[in-house]
């Protein structure tokens, strides 16, 4: 068994720590759910992407502050930022001040922008189609058996990079498909898992 079990008695899965009010509620409502809005993925993608070297939990807990910052990740004003925005987030200490996640991110605004003019089902129909629309449900025990990334992760790293999305590696993009619910990987002893598979 690798489920910790939490103050109210149920048991979550080994990678979040007991006690962190927030991150318990990002294991319960968000992790592993089904995301299906465009602006909710485009969002999701690049706190991933901002991750990168970090822990989930330095993002999750600057979440508002970036969600302030990049103007609630609206791709289409994101997409119109150039250098003095770019210099206004590499000085504002709420957000990961990294100058290529940063302009990374408004590449991804142009490239989703892209994408949803010129896929049929716009950006979460690219997205989805990496699972072919509907959840995959993994059966893990332990967390030593869940990859770092999967063949299906890295295909959707390449097409996403061909479309113009940096910081979309395949472990980053593994880690969002996870937390987009893409695939479902609460281990089998975490209360979540009867619940979404």
């Amino acid at each position: 068994m690798t489920a910790k079990l939490h103050e109210d008695g149920k048991p979550r899965c080994g990678w979040l720590p007991v006690g962190d009010a927030l991150y318990r509620s990002y294991h319960d409502e968000e992790w592993g759910v089904p995301l299906r809005d465009a602006r909710g993925l485009f969002e999701l993608l690049n706190l991933e992407g901002f991750q990168a070297g970090l822990s989930w939990r330095t993002i999750l807990y600057k979440r508002e502050n970036f969600r302030w910052a990049f103007a609630g990740f609206d791709p289409e004003l994101l997409a119109t930022w150039g250098e003095a925005e770019q210099a206004r987030l590499l000085a504002d200490s709420g957000i990961v001040r990294n100058r290529l996640k940063v302009a990374a991110t408004l590449d991804n605004a142009r490239a989703f922008l892209e994408l949803e003019a010129s896929h049929s089902g716009g950006f979460a129909g690219f997205v989805w189609e990496a699972v072919e629309g509907q959840p995959q449900i993994n059966c893990f025990q332990s967390l030593s058996e869940v990859p770092a990334e999967t063949p299906a992760a890295r295909t959707l790293s390449k097409r996403l990079k061909a479309a113009g999305f940096r910081f979309v590696g395949p472990t980053i993009v593994y880690s969002f498909m996870q937390a987009a619910g893409l695939v479902m990987d609460h281990t089998t002893d975490c209360y979540r898992f009867a619940e979404l598979a």
